[in-house]
């Protein structure tokens, strides 16, 4: 059985020094460090972490929080680490899954990360039952495929800022970019015109 430590900070400003010299102490033989956010599933360290852990070794991280952001990405994590048998401790919110006090404690976040996905799933449908209701369809709205292509021939002419094309079309950042992507990925299959 080997103690195994990862540490995260979500910026490159951040210093690891506090939790490294927790997990030292804790008595890990090997600390992966990561300077990455916690939202971010493609975490580097913390994936040759779960690869350097064999069955019966010990994650010990200082608090959860450092292994992801949501109840659900922690359930999760927590989920493959049973199924290899690997305990989890987190040094500062005093869990221990090798013990039966801290398999309950994860049990109950998983109680309550359910909990919450159902009251969210409750209100999402309660709000679109009112809004049909009231005559209104629940949903993006439909895009404008005339507003669309006016949006792409004005990027292509490279004539106009972002912002300029949003004011004249109506078109938001993200739905343009989300059309040029298309538009790149069918051009790429050779499905598509390079122009618009």
């Amino acid at each position: 059985m080997a103690l195994i430590g990862y540490s995260r900070v979500s910026t490159q400003d951040q210093n690891l020094d506090m939790q490294t010299d927790a997990l030292q102490k804790a008595g890990c033989i090997k600390i992966f460090e990561e300077k990455a956010s916690g939202k971010n599933d493609d975490r580097v360290e913390l994936a040759k972490a779960l690869e350097y852990l064999r069955e019966g070794d010990q994650l010990v991280v200082y608090k959860l929080d450092r292994l992801a952001r949501s109840t659900k990405k922690l359930i999760e994590l927590s989920e493959t680490l049973e199924q290899r048998k690997i305990e989890l401790i987190s040094i500062r919110d005093n869990i221990d899954t090798s013990t039966a006090v801290g398999r309950a404690m994860f049990k109950m976040l998983a109680v309550i990360a359910e909990l919450e996905r159902d009251i969210i799933s409750e209100r999402t449908l309660a709000g679109l039952q009112a809004a049909r209701a009231r005559g209104r369809k629940g949903g993006r709205p439909k895009l404008d495929d005339k507003k669309v292509k006016q949006a792409l021939k004005l990027y292509e002419s490279k004539e106009y800022t972002l912002k300029e094309i949003v004011d004249l079309t109506g078109v938001s950042k993200p739905t343009l970019y989300r059309e040029l992507e298309k538009r790149k990925q069918l051009f790429e299959n050779g499905q598509v015109r390079a122009s618009v």
